[in-house]
């Protein structure tokens, strides 16, 4: 039997070899199991409608945003200007009634303004620390590859680690933390290119693109007699961010799925079209991130579809073309699409009792 699945972008299928089959039994799945997804369901959908009050015929865009808060990633979205990278990113943070820093990346700004730095009270003969704009539960970062090198490394271990160490002294970062990136791909000049190291961090990279003419119509009509951002008021808090984050958390990840996403992201290694591939984080990350879309669509068990739907986002990023490939016009997200297409998909051989069928897939 084949079965059809999601290769790069949702608009786009293709023809999947079939592997094993996958339990998606959920472990226990009890009423109040039930209840949580049906709180989760209810939250994201205020959230999701509050962007996009702003935010005009993007869903997909959106729902990516919204599966890497649930799944406690960080966002890099990247795209030309004016398309509303910042407006996003903004219109997030004030959906979700936390604490929320903007920083406006450029070329003077310091690591210590990041992160933070210890000052000396004269008053009290004694250093006191001065917390940076990282301290925050969703902190924006602005342009980011306009700042140095040593700057953009500032946010190593607070990405990472959720945590912050000036002076010796570590200071814990309140949860949930999720650094909101923006770059522009187009205008390089004066630009530094985030390292490796850095764009690994970010569990998903996303571009806003431009709107259809009915969404920009719409836009006209809704952003020349208003400013919606400011109307914005928040429909969640970081409690509640904390609760949904923990219900991810139990969605069941059968066997057979571990096996495929390792599958995926070790062939990004073994293949000559790329001089770096997928790193265990980035397995690591795809896993979170499908649990949290799984659980956004109403079950508490990950299917193949859930990380074929994600893979690019969640990959692509992190992945160098060879030079042979750059040379003949193969994009990574190109070679991630053939990698999918030649990594055998396991298939479900049952569905949880009383759940109906995940759309697209067939007995």
């Amino acid at each position: 039997m084949t079965q059809r699945g999601h290769r790069g972008p949702p608009d786009e299928h293709h023809e999947r070899t079939e592997g094993p089959d996958v339990d998606t039994t959920p472990l226990g799945g009890s009423g109040s199991e039930l209840a949580d997804l049906e709180t989760l369901a209810r939250v994201v959908g205020r959230v999701r409608t509050n962007i996009e009050r702003v935010i005009e015929g993007k869903p997909d865009v959106v729902s990516s945003a919204l599966v890497v808060l649930l799944a406690e990633g960080h966002l890099l979205i990247e795209d030309v200007p004016g398309v509303g990278k910042t407006m996003l990113s903004k219109a997030l943070a004030r959906s979700i009634d936390c604490s929320v820093r903007r920083i406006q990346f450029t070329p003077d700004l310091l690591p210590s303004d990041v992160t933070g730095v210890s000052v000396f009270n004269q008053n009290t003969r004694e250093f006191e620390f001065r917390p940076g704009g990282v301290f925050a539960n969703i902190v924006v970062g602005d342009e980011i590859n306009r700042a140095s090198p040593k700057t953009q490394s500032a946010l190593l271990e607070c990405m990472e680690e959720r945590q912050v160490t000036v002076d010796n002294t570590t200071y814990q970062l309140e949860s949930p933390f999720m650094v909101i990136a923006t770059q522009n791909p187009i205008e390089m000049e004066g630009t530094y290119a985030l390292p490796e190291a850095q764009r690994d961090r970010f569990m998903a990279r996303v571009s806003v693109g431009y709107p259809v003419e009915a969404a920009e119509i719409a836009m006209l009509n809704s952003h020349t007699e208003s400013r919606p951002l400011d109307d914005l008021e928040a429909v969640t808090d970081a409690g509640e961010i904390r609760k949904l984050s923990a219900i991810v958390g139990k969605v069941y990840v059968a066997p057979a799925v571990q096996q495929y996403v390792v599958a995926l992201t070790s062939a990004t290694r073994r293949t000559d079209d790329l001089v770096l591939g997928a790193s265990p984080r980035a397995t690591l990350h795809l896993v979170r991130a499908a649990k949290a879309h799984a659980a956004i669509a109403g079950r508490d068990y990950v299917l193949p579809d859930d990380v074929q739907l994600l893979a690019r986002p969640v990959l692509a990023h992190r992945l160098l073309p060879s030079v042979e490939a750059a040379m003949g016009g193969r994009t990574t997200a190109s070679i991630l699409d053939g990698i999918l297409a030649g990594v055998p998909v396991p298939s479900a051989s049952r569905e949880p009792a009383g759940q109906p069928a995940a759309p697209g897939r067939r007995a």
